[in-house]
């Protein structure tokens, strides 16, 4: 099994020369490499993203390496921890190894048996990660609280799931309305040790403020008016679960105060108590909102932002995923017809192509929603594309006249074709700018070259000379 080009073999070691003679070897093994001269730059990193393997000293400056092997454990078990130790370091290599370190590496150390070493960690994570993928991609789908995608944007969001399946760690999933932010969140507790408890979820957008203080933490009787009897809020309902936070960008500040609170401590009031209530929860988060832009408008607290922020999983929207979207067009119209009590609607080979070329501003809830009109409305068995709702073909004329998003999509094109490996990428592709906009000025002056050139703002000079290096000439 090779190891996957785009994941990071992480060295923590305060030897630079130990950490030349391993980067140089794992490089020339074809490995990733990434290096650093302590744990704490290490846990700093993984703030952002985590590696397929960490191989660490024990005796370094700041933080130790079985400290980081511990908090390793905690944030990142799936992780496999190769622990490098002198001789004299040897009983707590062993300790370590017996506390959760995959292997350790005496010093001095041969650079074969450490690429072997190295190659063997990666290959025990991806057969377990294969795993969890396949359970997660082989179950009923949707509907079930699973994930029905192939794309490699939902496979990182598999992967991720299979990371945290032995961690009870915080998880904030963003992404637009519509993308199954809720899904992956039910399958995180699934796939999780606290599988077996409650999970429950609450949208802090669809609760008025006034009421939301008390479906989070309950009150006490005769609290407010309407009161009759003691309740419990849903942190006493999640205890020993997960409780599922949904947008949470639109939590109204006092509230943000005392959910900090419960995180830092684990405990709270009811409305109107003054007895504290002990829980035990995992928190995920989810929102569509730029949550590092409302902390600098000051609406939400970088405190809490940084509590919840732990890990992050991004729910990729589903115009970059559309290789996903006739599976999706499949399975919902299979439940739609179900649902329905109906035979299950075909779509045409001209209507799937359509429908996968769309934007989808609302997702695959829009999506759903979509093979639900058609399992009602549609004529035939087979769905042709008169049988689209006016609609939909209307809003996606009017956006191919005018795309908005062709700034993000060049800047999507760029990054692909760079962690491909393109070098002198600019000069590839400004000819292939200038030809595109050559193009589209002549058609609008109908072939006329001047009228053309003082279109793109070009002189005589510059427009001769770019009809003959874009091959317009020939043509």
């Amino acid at each position: 099994m090779e190891i996957n080009q785009a994941e990071q073999i992480w060295i923590a070691d305060d030897d630079r020369s130990i950490r030349w003679v391993l980067e140089r070897a794992l490089q020339k093994a074809g490995i990733k490499v990434r290096s650093f001269e302590g744990a704490d730059q290490v846990l700093q990193a993984l703030r952002m993203e985590e590696p397929e393997v960490l191989l660490t000293d024990i005796r370094m400056p700041g933080t130790d390496g079985l400290t980081l092997l511990s908090k390793m454990q905690t944030g990142h078990p799936d992780v496999p921890v190769i622990i490098m130790t002198a001789h004299s370091d040897l009983d707590s290599a062993v300790s370590a190894y017996r506390g959760g370190a995959f292997e350790y590496l005496p010093k001095p150390f041969d650079v074969n048996e450490a690429v072997e070493l190295v190659r063997r960690a990666c290959r025990m994570r991806q057969e377990s990660r294969t795993q969890v993928v396949g359970e997660l991609a082989t179950d009923s789908g949707f509907a079930a609280g699973e994930i029905i995608g192939k794309a490699p944007s939902m496979q990182e969001v598999f992967r991720a799931i299979g990371r945290l399946s032995k961690s009870s760690i915080t998880v904030l999933i963003t992404g637009e309305s519509g993308t199954g932010k809720e899904l992956v969140a039910k399958a995180l507790h699934t796939h999780s040790p606290r599988a077996n408890k409650p999970f429950i979820a609450l949208n802090t957008a669809a609760i008025p403020s006034e009421l939301l203080e008390s479906e989070l933490f309950g009150h006490e009787k005769g609290a407010f008016t309407g009161a009759y009897a003691q309740r419990k809020g849903r942190f006493e309902q999640a205890d020993t679960g997960t409780l599922f936070l949904d947008e949470i960008g639109d939590m109204p500040a006092e509230l943000q105060t005392r959910l900090l609170r419960v995180l830092a401590e684990g405990t709270f009031y009811r409305v109107g108590g003054h007895t504290p209530v002990k829980v035990d929860v995992r928190i995920i988060a989810a929102t569509h909102q730029n949550l590092e832009e409302l902390v600098r408008k000051g609406s939400f607290r970088e405190d809490l932002f940084h509590r919840l922020n732990v890990i992050r999983i991004h729910n990729p929207p589903l115009r970059e995923r559309r290789e996903d979207i006739p599976l999706l067009l499949k399975f919902f119209l299979m439940r739609a017809a179900e649902e329905l009590h109906v035979d299950a609607k075909v779509l045409s080979p001209a209507v799937t192509a359509y429908l996968q070329s769309l934007m989808w501003p609302g997702n695959v809830r829009q999506l759903e929603n979509t093979c639900r009109w058609l399992t009602v409305m549609a004529s035939g068995q087979e769905v042709v594309m008169d049988d689209l709702p006016s609609e939909l073909q209307e809003r996606e004329q009017s956006k191919a006249e005018l795309p908005g998003d062709w700034e993000k999509a060049l800047a999507q094109f760029a990054s692909h074709r760079l962690a491909k490996g393109s070098t002198a990428f600019l000069d590839e592709m400004y000819p292939i700018f200038e030809r595109i906009l050559l193009q589209a000025a002549l058609d609008k002056t109908g072939g006329r070259k001047i009228e053309a050139a003082e279109l793109l703002g070009w002189g005589r000079n510059t427009l001769t000379r770019k009809l003959k290096e874009l091959g317009f000439e020939k043509a």
